[in-house]
């Protein structure tokens, strides 16, 4: 697992100090963008606050800068970084566990970390448990929201369309023989 360190740690680790535009990515959330940077006080210090607004739901999120780090805001990886969560998928291996609560809510940490990596460890494990048997309701959703942040961080950092990362995605999986499980007609996000 030391790719998963490496990867969260070169965007964990850049300093917090990040500039209207910025593109950013909120865990569990994927990409938003910094839209204002404000101060106020809190506990009778002066902080200053991120306004990001995340662009697939629209939410506004306020993130004091000295929080950031700890709720896991970070910058969008690297395109060369997502090369490496690609090889995950093609040639990693798995450690999933047959306890549905277990493996739900190792699978429901892993989302929260923020890491790239670990969304692709979840995308991963979810299409391969989907071969031997019907996933959950919950876990479907969570492969749909683990294949979201997967695909619109991989779009924004190789500046490509989101339809395109989500070909190299499935290729990924391909390689790996895995597949995408087909969803029921009107599941959605």
């Amino acid at each position: 697992m030391a790719l998963h360190c490496l990867l969260y740690l070169k965007g964990a680790s850049e300093t917090m100090d990040y500039k209207i535009g910025d593109k950013v990515v909120y865990p569990n959330h994927g990409v938003g963008m910094i839209e204002q940077i404000n101060y106020g006080v809190l506990n009778g210090k002066t902080e200053r606050y991120f306004m990001i607004r995340i662009v697939s739901s629209d939410l506004r999120v306020m993130v004091p800068q000295s929080n950031a780090e700890s709720v896991g805001l970070r910058s969008v990886m690297r395109s060369n970084d997502t090369t490496k969560v690609l090889g995950f998928l093609e040639r990693g291996k798995l450690n999933c566990h047959h306890d549905w609560k277990h493996r739900f809510k190792e699978n429901s940490e892993r989302m929260r970390t923020g890491s790239l990596l670990e969304v692709a460890v979840v995308l991963k494990s979810l299409c391969s448990l989907s071969r031997s048997k019907p996933l959950s309701f919950r876990e479907k959703k969570m492969l749909e929201r683990a294949k979201y942040l997967l695909v619109s961080e991989m779009a924004t950092a190789r500046s490509t369309s989101a339809e395109s990362a989500e070909a190299m995605v499935l290729k990924s999986l391909a390689k790996a023989k895995l597949q995408f499980p087909i969803m029921q007609e009107g599941f959605e996000q």
